[in-house]
């Protein structure tokens, strides 16, 4: 007849018991216990204090324990309690053999770290069933142990990807920024301000202006949906077709017939992106624009409002309007039909063409700035101007939203005209 081996929960895998310790200052109670066990195909360790006992443990993988109760010195009681207080890798399952049969101590034995207790003489039926019961709680903790180990290894590869897409967001962050050049920069009687700040580390956001010909400037808001990097790149598409002063690049321009640079009309501009981005660019995004050109000298703005905010005039003696007609974003409906709009600008005037994540700020509470919002925050800038001014308005924007922070980009371009 074959030994009866440790059951094995796979091939290939180490044993479930790799060894088992008998402790008994009995050498005969150990003679016949062996014999059972080696019968069963287990590999046996003996010895007959508790002190030889913690030694073996030490230095040997020893799964299961069978230890008499009361022994000279360190009892099987004591010998538990500091087996329990070994480092392992694994559990060990601990037998405590005994004559004692009474509730109180069989209690205090299991608060010792006992897990089975077995009378003497012991009955090698009782014992195969106990070790068993033994098997069937190591299989469980090695299972778990694995399961652990599978969970913590997962965990280690996520985080490297996550480092690895910090990284990428880190140097996309940079490359965004990137777009807008220069905060402020003059252009004859007008200065133009820039604000990009993204709910994340990269936003759908972007504002930008080009030269548009003699005496002509271009600006652009652009508001594109969701966040995240999916966004982003459109705005870097968009940036690629709007920011270049070359005729050949942005989709504002056009040659004028002298063989230098003309503006195209706003709204003609505006038409042709909304086809660009339903016909050749696949995205499930769609866009808010703000497209306008302003005239150095005279100080009007012909402008095109696609779904985006509407522009804040606000007048040299301090009064605040709002203008604008509103529109269809951008990417939403083919052949949608855009139209264009003037405002004029007199000296000491100044217009803000924000993105609705200064508008529709919410504070803790959940209500938005609003319309009425801007204006105040705006109207509380008179001494500024700006980037001094924006970053002012910004941080009206997060004294309003308060411990909520802000959930949207927010993106601005304010003109003076002077």
């Amino acid at each position: 007849m074959q030994p009866q081996t440790s059951p094995d929960p796979a091939d290939g895998a180490p044993p479930l018991i790799r060894a088992v310790l008998l402790v008994d200052d009995s050498r005969l109670q150990r003679r016949i216990l062996r014999a059972s066990l080696e019968r069963w195909g287990y590999r046996v360790l003996e010895c007959g204090t508790g002190e030889e006992a913690l030694d073996i443990c030490r230095t040997q993988p020893v799964d299961l324990i069978i230890s008499d109760w009361i022994m000279p010195g360190m009892s099987g009681l004591d010998f538990c309690r500091a087996f329990r207080a070994l480092e392992r890798e694994s559990y060990g399952y601990f037998i405590l053999l005994t004559s004692k049969s009474e509730t109180g101590e069989m209690v205090n034995g299991l608060d010792n770290g006992a897990d089975e207790f077995l009378t003497k003489p012991v009955n090698a039926s009782e014992l195969r069933a106990r070790i068993a019961s033994g098997e069937r709680i190591l299989r469980m903790e090695r299972e778990l142990r694995d399961k652990n180990r599978l969970v913590s290894h997962t965990l280690s590869e996520l985080q490297s990807l996550y480092d690895a897409i910090d990284r990428d967001l880190a140097a996309a962050e940079k490359l965004q920024q990137s777009l807008v050049s220069e905060r402020s920069r003059r252009f004859g009687r007008a200065r133009v301000s820039l604000l990009m700040q993204p709910a994340g580390r990269v936003g759908g956001d972007l504002v930008g202006y080009f030269p548009a010909g003699p005496g002509r400037l271009g600006l652009f808001a652009v508001d594109v949906s969701g966040h995240g990097i999916s966004a982003a790149m459109v705005t870097a598409r968009l940036a690629g077709l709007l920011s270049s002063p070359s005729v050949d690049q942005n989709l504002a321009l056009a040659p004028a017939p002298d063989g230098g640079v003309a503006v195209r009309p706003p709204e003609a501009v505006v038409a042709d992106l909304n086809g660009l981005l339903l016909d050749e660019i696949e995205t499930e995004h769609y866009f808010t624009l703000l497209l306008a050109v302003v005239d150095l000298d005279s100080g009007t703005v012909r402008y095109c409002q696609a779904g985006h905010p509407h522009p804040v005039v606000q007048r040299a003696s301090g009064g605040i309007e709002i203008s604008g007609r509103g529109g269809l974003p951008v990417g939403l409906l083919p052949g949608a039909e855009f139209e264009g709009d003037t405002l004029h600008l007199a000296p000491g005037d100044r217009v803000l063409i924000a993105s609705d994540g200064l508008s529709e700020c919410a504070g803790p509470n959940g209500a938005q700035l609003g319309d009425a919002g801007v204006i105040r925050i705006l109207g509380a800038q008179s001494g500024r101007s700006g980037p001094e001014a924006l970053d002012a308005i910004l941080a009206g924007a997060r004294d309003h939203a308060g411990s909520a922070g802000l959930a949207d980009d927010i993106s601005a371009v304010l003109l003076e005209f002077s």
